[in-house]
């Protein structure tokens, strides 16, 4: 319920208190209520300088302080509460100073003052002021009951949904119901203002979900409250959208229980969540189930461009990036989270001729997605068309993903090209010791026809050269922190022990992947 300040200034624990200033802007809403008794009054501004909310305060740490008050009256009115309450005592302040009344003026703050005789103490102002925010003028006609009659009229509504859609009409508000991987189960809207993923991408990147209660996020105008919800020890996202801005943060968890509590009454089950079971049964490499659920998933008939798995990301900055590309570039995004993992699919619909400009568009989002941390690692398949060929590139990812950084340490993205070579690797390790022996005999000379120091030595800047710099000697020098004349003198010297050009057409390919099997079995 919409409360003001004017509308507080009713109740008992105002009885004789003062408007000191700025009469005319008591119409302020009231949102919450807070004590400002901080030892530090930059602080005391900080964890009370909430928007649309009333702060109480004795200015005991200040009583004595007058540019500290107006310090504080500045910044609390530049912050835009709602009121501020000062608690006049003759062991404290006896009276709100001119210079104190001037600056609350110059911010148009509403200072409201109450003789301290013991009667009015801070929870009876906080319980009447929270009490007005819950319950308004009349506690049966809130949105609580309301919504409890309508939800519970099990003689007129034949399911849950049902009942829900005219609780929120009569009450102006929405709701969505999502899986945690964000897909959408039950929406309930009663005024299209704001796309779903849209919502989404704000809500995560302010970080807005909380165990305990829900989170206000103001999307483009359109005031959300976002939490968690349990349905069959199942989690779930409800977002309840506030049409008119009209209820309190109390109110609006409060709405969220009755809800959760409803949902149990009618014993209702959300829909199977067909696209989280897709692209996990994809990324398990079950082909046969992600078939089953193309139609149920509405995913029969599109092109799968690209399979990923994002390492140790930043889960919103990831997310940020990827709602970003998926808006830029018009594709289809599936993706879900294993611990520090994050797989995705990226899709458009066959038939389009859009394979080149959607795979030119995923390799820039993966340009943007290694640009963040350092720790990050990418790798993707890039430059599909078929499901089958989507769920053999996350095959070759859970394949190789392990064993990447080990073979290209300096790398942050790896393609199908640096994976397949891996992945023999990791084939002729396990399964083709003879074949892993040809290619390791091609770097035996370093062994034998110079001492061991200096052989390892060798490879390594060979093995730098090759495998991490491009056969660049400059950044090979870069990588290896040595001169760029030292690294042209081993490279000499490799090649003379290799008897052979080393950057020679018919010599590279098996010298590459005689180097990347010596990387795999270094410790």
């Amino acid at each position: 319920m919409k409360i003001t300040v004017k509308d507080c200034l009713k109740l008992d624990a105002f009885r004789g208190s003062t408007v000191l200033c700025c009469k005319d802007d008591t119409g302020r809403r009231v949102r919450s209520v807070s004590v400002l008794d901080e030892a530090n009054i930059d602080m005391g501004v900080e964890r009370n300088g909430v928007r649309e909310q009333m702060v109480i305060t004795h200015f005991w740490t200040s009583k004595d302080n007058i540019d500290a008050q107006v310090k504080a009256v500045t910044e609390l009115g530049d912050k835009g509460i709602s009121a501020l309450v000062i608690y006049l005592n003759d062991e404290g302040v006896r009276k709100v100073d001119g210079a104190v009344i001037k600056a609350a003026e110059e911010v148009a703050l509403p200072i409201i003052a109450i003789q301290d005789t013991g009667k009015v103490t801070y929870s009876m102002l906080i319980e009447e002021v929270l009490d007005k925010i819950l319950y308004g003028e009349n506690y049966s006609d809130n949105i609580l009951n309301n919504t409890i009659y309508h939800l519970l009229n099990f003689e007129k509504h034949s399911n849950f949904p049902a009942a829900l859609r005219e609780a929120a009409l009569f009450n102006k508000y929405q709701v969505v119901l999502m899986t945690e991987e964000f897909n959408t189960i039950l929406t309930v809207e009663t005024r299209h203002l704001v796309k779903i993923e849209d919502a989404v991408s704000a809500a995560r990147k302010e970080d807005a979900f909380s165990t305990t209660g829900y989170t206000r996020v103001d999307i483009e105008g359109v005031i959300t409250y976002w939490g968690y919800i349990n349905i069959k020890d199942q989690k779930y996202i409800l977002v309840i959208v506030d049409n008119e801005d009209e209820y309190s943060g109390a109110e609006m968890t409060k709405l969220a229980q009755t809800i959760e509590l409803a949902i149990g009454m009618w014993k209702y089950t959300p829909e199977r969540d067909s696209r989280a079971e897709f692209i996990k049964s994809a990324v398990r490499g079950d082909i046969s189930f992600c078939l089953t659920l193309l139609d149920e998933s509405a995913l029969r008939g599109m092109q799968f461009s690209s399979a990923f798995c994002i390492k140790n990301g930043d889960q919103n900055e990831v997310t940020e990036i990827l709602s970003k590309c998926k808006k830029d570039h018009d594709f289809g995004l599936l993706t879900t989270s294993e611990g520090d993992e994050m797989y995705g699919l990226v899709y458009t619909e066959a038939g389009t001729a859009r394979g080149i400009e959607v795979k030119n568009a995923c390799l820039e989002m993966f340009d943007k997605l290694k640009s963040g941390h350092k720790e990050t690692r990418l790798l993707h398949v890039t430059g599909l068309e078929t499901l089958e060929a989507a769920v053999d590139g996350f095959k070759m990812i859970n394949r190789t993903g392990r064993y990447m950084e080990k073979v290209f340490p300096f790398k942050r993205v790896f393609s199908k090209y640096e994976m397949s070579m891996v992945s023999d690797c990791v084939y002729m390790n396990s399964a083709a010791p003879a074949l892993r022996k040809m290619y390791l005999d091609l770097l035996e000379p370093f062994e034998r026809e110079v001492s061991p120091n200096k052989g390892k030595l060798l490879l390594e800047t060979l093995s730098t050269f090759v495998l991490d710099a491009g056969m660049n000697s400059n950044k090979t020098a870069e990588f290896m922190t040595i001169h760029n004349n030292t690294v042209q003198y081993r490279l000499r010297k490799a090649n003379d022990i290799l008897g052979a050009e080393m950057t020679a057409n018919r010599v590279i390919p098996g010298l590459t992947m005689a180097l990347a099997l010596k990387r795999l079995e270094e410790d």
